[in-house]
């Protein structure tokens, strides 16, 4: 299998970033976005989903972490969609279930070629430290308008928000890697009838 790996860099007026991702690694790299709670939640998604991640992002941090957080779901979408590439041989579907303590959430991806979120998820409150968390939803749809991937995303209990935004970061991350795993069944082939994703 052809190396599976992208870097995008992405310079704006609002935000500077650089992800840099192998999809066939063993969840090593490091982060730096100047907001430790996004920080925390991509280690998550670099662990669980064992992609190596290396993202580093300088944003407009006193206004607010919106252009912040929704830039890096928009460049990790852009490297994610050139590091899997043609799609061939992958099993394009993924999905897992994550627990922390009393929190459940459920993620489940296709690797479709056509962005769509679905997001199902109420929190407690509105900020976990000082972090926003409507800026969770930003971060996805961030990433599913340039992975051009169909996201449902569902917490089904949870009372404590962080327990809740760490069980779909880890969800995310696990279900990202069920997706682009080899089905040897498919050998060098696209996984859809219409021979295109």
């Amino acid at each position: 299998m052809a190396k599976r790996a992208a870097q995008v860099s992405r310079n704006t007026k609002e935000t500077r970033i650089t992800v840099k991702l192998d999809l066939d690694g063993r969840g090593e790299g490091s982060t730096r976005t100047g907001i430790p709670f996004l920080e925390h939640m991509l280690d998550q998604v670099r662990k669980h989903g064992c992609i190596d991640l290396d993202i580093q992002a300088e944003g407009d941090l006193h206004i607010d972490a919106h252009h912040t957080v929704e830039d890096v779901g928009i460049v990790f979408g852009q490297a994610f969609a050139r590091a899997v590439g043609e799609k061939k041989g992958i099993r394009r579907y993924g999905h897992a279930y994550v627990p922390l303590d009393e929190a459940l959430s459920r993620v489940v991806v296709d690797l479709s070629g056509r962005p769509g979120l679905e997001y199902d998820v109420s929190y407690p409150r509105a900020r976990i430290g000082d972090f926003d968390v409507d800026l969770i939803h930003e971060f996805f749809q961030g990433f599913v308008n340039h992975a051009l991937a169909t996201l449902h995303v569902d917490t089904l209990r949870g009372q404590n928000a962080h327990h809740i935004a760490e069980t779909i970061f880890k969800a995310f991350g696990r279900a990202l890697r069920m997706a682009v795993e080899s089905d040897r069944g498919l050998g060098d082939t696209l996984p859809s009838t219409k021979g295109a994703l």
